[in-house]
């Protein structure tokens, strides 16, 4: 019996389990455990079922076609053959390629990359802003032949021919359409658009396949203008749909959420004009109000006024004052009857108060009365005097104020008069 080294026994297993046409390419049915994505690019982890388990790995060059990331617990379909790994001395199935059990591998990296952007907060709608109410320009980013672009093109015109469309052709379909997407969103987003619709028509799940990719939705959420997604029918929903400031179920309906009508504009506008006008009236009548106010309040300042007032609460007095001396004789009279001289005497002085008291608020009031006058203005013009103004209605009081050749208005006590100035001599 020969003796053999550790490594020639694990080459003569590689090559035996290399050479069995059974284990060169099965399928393989298992549950992932213990998965590891290193730095290289390639996936480590187990495959096992309720009672074994399995080594496996899945190169770089294979794990980067996948559409999704599998995580432990996963049930997974693969395509594998049995390698023999002689540096460790074990053997192992070598992936080339993964589907999920029981759910579509599109489906299930869907999934992961909304739950992947619902972290983020992309999907979060309070990141969500709101469409201009009149855009001046529309960026349309979709193809250039697709009857998208003209859905949206005859919408806009028939709705608001006044707003700008800037149309951004790119790849709707295909490998390089994420890519071109995207770049698409980003240009538009520099060229002075106000809102962006972003999409494509109808198609298969593969044909919408772009609008799901990372690219995409990073593209929008970065977007500086608000976006409307409308990808496909209203039963497709992408994940440009989810992220996208607005969601619209077709390209028309995108038109529609981006541009007033023309007769919805027409209405606000004469309800703008209508609120305008009343707001305009209703200060009218409010300055009307402040103005009679103070009108009312200058009057109240006037000395013809004041001197009436003040009369009135004279002759007020002088009726209180009576009555109370009436009264007070009255009952003078009925408690002295037996001294009739003593309430003569103090009857007759009474009167002299009276009097005397009537004469001096009498002096009193003709002394207001004069002071009041002499402060009227138009006493002073009775007097010789006269009140120039400018041609501005500025009052004039040195001669140096005016040039020769001005205008100026004498105001006399009554009427006045027009004149020129001849020439000035200053004091």
């Amino acid at each position: 019996m020969s003796v053999i080294t550790v490594s020639q026994l694990n080459t003569y297993l590689s090559s035996v389990l290399g050479g069995d046409s059974r284990l060169r390419r099965f399928m393989l049915q298992g549950e992932v455990a213990n998965f590891k994505k290193h730095t290289s690019g390639h996936w480590y982890f187990s495959l096992k079922d309720s009672s074994s388990t399995i080594r496996a790995v899945m190169f770089r060059s294979h794990a980067g076609r996948m559409k999704f990331l599998p995580k432990d617990g996963m049930k997974v379909i693969v395509s594998a053959s049995v390698t023999v790994y002689e540096a460790g001395g074990y053997y192992q199935v070598n992936v080339t390629d993964m589907q999920p059990d029981g759910v579509g591998a599109a489906l299930l990296a869907l999934e992961q990359r909304k739950e992947k952007f619902r972290k983020e907060g992309l999907l979060d709608p309070a990141r969500k802003r709101e469409l201009p109410f009149l855009p001046h320009t529309v960026g349309v980013v979709t193809s250039s032949t697709g009857d998208a672009l003209q859905d949206i093109l005859r919408t806009v015109g028939n709705r608001c021919p006044l707003v700008r469309v800037l149309v951004f052709p790119v790849l709707v379909q295909g490998e390089r359409a994420a890519e071109s997407i995207a770049a698409g969103i980003r240009f538009a987003g520099t060229q002075g658009c106000d809102v962006i619709i972003v999409g494509r028509g109808g198609g298969s799940a593969e044909d919408l396949e772009p609008f799901n990719a990372e690219a995409v939705a990073y593209a929008i959420a970065g977007c500086p203008v608000p976006v409307i997604s409308a990808v496909g029918h209203e039963a497709d929903v992408s994940l440009a749909d989810l992220v996208a400031d607005v969601r619209a179920a077709t390209p028309t309906a995108a038109a529609v959420a981006a541009v007033p009508e023309r007769s919805a504009l027409h209405e606000q506008v004469r309800q703008t004009v209508q609120r305008l006008e009343q707001a305009y009236l209703a200060g009218i009548r409010t300055r009307q109000q402040q103005l009679d106010i103070l009108t009312g309040g200058l009057k109240q300042c006037r000395p013809d006024h004041r001197i009436r007032l003040h009369r009135a609460e004279c002759d007020k007095l002088t009726e209180r004052l009576q009555k109370a001396m009436q009264l007070y004789l009255t009952r003078r009279k009925a408690k002295l009857d037996a001294g009739q001289k003593e309430c003569l005497r103090l009857t007759e002085r009474m009167q002299k108060s009276m009097q005397l008291f009537l004469a001096r608020k009498s002096a009193q009031l003709t002394a207001q009365q004069e002071k009041l006058t002499q402060l009227d203005p138009l006493r002073i013009l009775q007097r010789g005097y006269a009140a120039v103004y400018n041609e501005n209605g500025a009052v004039l009081t040195a001669a140096a104020d005016v040039r020769p050749g001005e205008r100026i208005r004498v105001q006399l006590a009554e009427g006045s008069l027009t004149a020129r100035v001849e020439e000035h001599h200053a004091i």
